[in-house]
């Protein structure tokens, strides 16, 4: 009776794990590109976290305080930006005769003004469709910004638990498995995935580098007129925007370029239509393409290999959007890890038997890519040996 009730509690408790389970995947799940975002944004402030928790005695603060060195130059970067875009638009609508443009656009803003009734609206005449339409972009609007600014606390959050309380967690999960080869495996991954999001910042770097130079040495080839705003502060934008997966940098460059092509249309340049096409191809190619498919895999790499970490990048945003830039690593580095660490170890336990001067998986050394061997020695016993053959 005993061993049927402990049996049957037993029952209860994995049944009981695997809902917790089944709920805590479905919540990640529905999360997916913000937790995997948190997590990017965790690797990349660790590194300045772990110099600063030596220095300050509350890793709350400290955790703080790397989060806020690793925004604001980037939130720098962007008010300085947003600003100086404000002004030159400012400073286009005084200086500029936009009435051809005006009655270009005049249908399409009479459509929309009919459309939203805003003209209603304006002449005191609302009624309940009308009310009903302003209500419902109203509603969508803040439900879009809502949920933006719910997807950003999750990250930060995140990253921030993370940092304070992240040894914590992984003490919990070697308690919870107290074995070598999972923390072997744990601590694999881990330094994978420093490498490799860290890297993500590092690429950032390199690219609005290489942006503020690409921008600056065009610039002495601009018709008159025609010249790029701000070339160097550009070029850091891109370095920031390259964070943003897929269409971070186009972000940028494509409202620069429409600008340009804007201003020379108004101006009546038409020939100097060439600079914009100039820009657009440099950006797309020198900016974008070559940093982000060449240059990402190998500030990122670490023990990774290059080719496969730049097809992971490539097609990682295909199949998964957005987020599959800094997903489809992780799931890389999971899948390699075990394949060197765990699998043999499995391959082992699961009983194979090793014959006179064969090897297995689990027998490899992976620092010199040779194996161990055991063999038969004259008096009964075992010998193990050395050998660089792989096929030995």
């Amino acid at each position: 009776m005993t061993t049927g009730f402990e049996k049957r509690i037993r029952l209860l408790w994995l049944a009981l794990g695997l809902v917790c389970a089944l709920i805590l995947f479905y919540s990640v799940y529905t999360f997916i590109g913000t937790f995997v975002f948190g997590v990017f944004i965790y690797y990349a402030v660790r590194p300045i976290y772990s110099r600063l928790n030596v220095r300050i005695a509350s890793p709350t603060l400290a955790a703080f305080l790397s989060m806020f060195l690793l925004v604001l130059p980037a939130l720098l970067i962007v008010v300085v930006t947003l600003g100086i875009a404000v002004e030159e638009l400012l400073r286009f609508v005084r200086n500029s005769d936009l009435e051809g443009l005006e009655a270009a656009l005049s249908p399409y803003v009479n459509d929309i003004v009919s459309n939203v009734g805003l003209d209603a609206i304006m002449s005191g005449n609302i009624d309940t469709l009308t009310l009903q339409q302003v209500l419902a972009i109203v509603t969508q609007l803040v439900s879009f910004v809502g949920l933006g600014v719910l997807h950003l606390f999750i990250m930060l959050a995140l990253a921030f638990y993370l940092l304070r309380d992240g040894s914590r967690l992984s003490a919990l999960c070697l308690r919870c498995v107290p074995h070598e080869t999972f923390e072997a495996y744990g601590r694999a991954v881990d330094k994978d995935l420093k490498n490799v999001y860290f890297g993500n910042i590092a690429n950032a770097v390199f690219t609005g580098t290489i942006g503020a130079i690409t921008y600056t040495s065009l610039n002495f080839f601009a018709p008159v007129g025609a010249a790029i705003p701000y070339p160097a502060l550009l070029g850091l934008l891109t370095g920031v925007a390259s964070l943003i997966p897929v269409v971070g940098m186009k972000l940028v460059y494509f409202p620069v370029a429409a600008y340009l092509a804007g201003m020379l249309v108004v101006s009546g340049q038409v020939g100097a239509l060439w600079f914009v096409v100039a820009f657009a191809l440099l950006s797309l190619i020198v900016v974008d393409t070559i940093p982000d498919v060449v240059l990402r895999p190998f500030v990122s790499g670490g023990t990774l290999h290059s080719g496969t970490l730049m097809l992971t990048y490539i097609f990682g945003s295909l199949l998964f959007g957005w987020y599959g830039i800094f997903l489809a690593p992780l799931l890389l580095v999971v899948v390699v890890e075990f394949v060197r660490i765990a699998l043999p170890t499995l391959y082992t336990s699961w009983g194979d038997r090793v014959g006179d001067g064969q090897t297995t998986l689990a027998d490899t050394n992976w620092r010199t890519h040779s194996r161990d061997v055991t063999v038969e020695s004259t008096d009964g016993g075992q010998e193990d040996g050395h050998t660089d053959d792989p096929c030995h």
